[in-house]
């Protein structure tokens, strides 16, 4: 079935999830801090979390926010906090779903059903067929691959959607606000959330923000992608 992160600190509440999800089917890993699910995140592959927001070293939504500049990973909200407006910041803010505590297994799995139905969805909507190049950089959005100089580029399915975008684009700057709703499908949001997928994406592509080759941001206006300028031949 699927790979599921619990990310809870509640013994007892951690222990039955345990259970239950691993009855139903899925391989589960489970950690009780924000620090712990970052570093699994980190270091293991999973298809979706479930994380509380009482959590005793960092609050959850913090924990979503800096869970977000890693990873692309859908992420269920699991807790007792019903209030509306912290329910609609959340979703604002990343979360793909929640679930108010108590809750049982059974509309667990649903919700982990649905939202990793929808991401299926999403990566699997008909691209462009045409291979994209930009100097030493090709990127395939039917295959979703992309490799730069010949060598395979291991890309999260976010950083590959925003390399795609602006690979589509290349010499053009395009704005912020452009790109949290074409690529992050939402119509307002925090910067930060762009600029640590552009530094993860430059890391990937050998290239820093002080010493860019490929990627180029504008300060205030957007971002770019151009082929490098060859180094002039030594005379």
């Amino acid at each position: 079935m699927a790979s599921v992160l619990v990310v809870e600190d509640d013994q007892f509440v951690r222990s039955a999830l345990i259970r239950q999800l691993t009855d139903a089917s899925h391989t589960v890993r489970s950690v009780g801090t924000a620090l712990e699910a970052l570093r699994e995140v980190a270091h293991h592959r999973f298809d979706v979390v479930i994380l509380d927001l009482g959590l005793p070293d960092l609050d959850g939504s913090e924990a979503l926010k800096m869970l977000r500049g890693i990873t692309d990973v859908p992420v269920i909200i699991a807790t007792a906090r019903d209030d509306e407006a912290e329910i609609v910041r959340l979703l604002n803010a990343g979360a793909d779903d929640y679930l108010t505590k108590p809750f049982s297994v059974d509309h667990l799995s649903a919700r982990i059903t649905a939202v990793l139905r929808r991401a299926r969805a999403a990566g699997g909507e008909a691209p462009p067929s045409a291979v994209l190049r930009v100097g030493g950089l090709t990127v395939d959005p039917l295959r979703r691959q992309a490799e730069l100089d010949g060598t395979r580029l291991d890309l999260t399915r976010r950083e590959f959607d925003l390399l795609a975008f602006l690979a589509g684009r290349p010499g053009v700057v395009v704005p912020r606000r452009e790109l949290l709703a074409e690529v992050w499908q939402q119509s307002y949001g925090d910067d930060q959330t762009i600029d640590v997928h552009l530094s993860w994406l430059r890391r990937k592509l050998g290239e820093t923000a002080a010493r860019p080759r490929y990627l180029h941001t504008l300060r205030g206006v957007g971002v770019k992608l151009e082929p490098p300028v060859d180094a002039e031949p030594p005379r």
